[in-house]
């Protein structure tokens, strides 16, 4: 098919006519259109990363996302590509990071601590933890604490693309899927999906309002750091602070609930 008359189809029919004939000009024009997401995608992620891991990696990590997209990409089921595209292409930058193993040992070995404190912490508690009951916790001044906090959050985001299966083949459920697509929340969809999302919006909703909003205004708004910090009168590095508690939150909390559904 020649470029010319692809152009000049809608998408819908192009999706049609790709989902019969798998043509690869028509794949290769799809790959072309949705390049730029893959970057909008890798961006993200890029965002408070080491800087040893290289932006253009994220993005051929994500191309792979892309090409599956399109290959599993099924227009009678009324999702927008886009949509569906995003959470492939995540994805597949996060199984890349995972299996070239990218987080250093200490930082990975600290993150666990501070979220086994955590959990036990705010178990006892029965509420969200200050900065000052948590550094107590650790044995370490606020100060330490926050630095800490600081050191790890280039990995908490890869924390928050954790996925649960729903005991269905490639049915699963991230808690940032749940954070971004609220609106999906209803009782007509698989019952064993809704009871994971429940699970993960009630842990979202118990954490303190400024780490709420920043999960929020970060996955579902899609402002940037910066932009966040402007809306809630805070630094960037304060930003990044609250985002990395709120994920160890979320962790702490559905550790055991995790442990429960599967």
């Amino acid at each position: 098919m020649e470029e010319k008359v692809l152009d000049e189809k809608t998408e819908e029919e192009l999706w049609r006519t790709y989902k019969k004939t798998k043509d690869p000009k028509i794949r290769d024009f799809f790959v072309k259109q949705y390049a730029p997401l893959v970057k909008y995608v890798a961006g993200k992620i890029a965002i408070g990363m080491p800087h040893t891991v290289e932006f253009d990696d994220l993005v051929g990590f994500g191309i792979f996302g892309l090409f599956d997209a399109i290959k599993k990409f099924d227009p009678d089921k009324h999702v927008k590509f886009k949509t569906y595209a995003v959470t492939r292409i995540r994805g597949a930058i996060f199984d890349e990071l995972r299996s070239i193993d990218w987080v250093p040992r200490s930082v990975r070995q600290k993150t666990r601590e501070i979220e086994d404190t955590m959990r036990t912490l705010e178990a006892s508690l029965g509420r969200a933890a200050s900065d000052k009951e948590l550094a107590g916790a650790l044995g370490v001044s606020v100060k330490e604490f926050e630095k800490t906090m600081l050191k790890i959050s280039g990995t908490s985001i890869l924390s928050l693309n954790d996925v649960w299966f729903t005991g269905e083949e490639n049915d699963n459920v991230s808690i940032a899927d749940s954070i971004e697509s609220p609106q999906s929340m209803n009782p007509e969809t698989i019952v064993e999906k809704e009871e994971i999302k429940r699970v993960i919006i009630k842990a979202i909703e118990e954490l303190p309002e400024k780490e709420k909003k920043v999960l929020i205004l970060y996955y579902y708004e899609d402002l940037t750091l910066k932009e966040i910090g402007k809306v809630l009168d805070v630094t960037e590095s304060r930003v990044s602070q609250l985002h990395t508690k709120a994920i160890m939150r979320l962790r702490a909390k559905l550790t055991n609930i995790k442990k429960g559904i599967l």
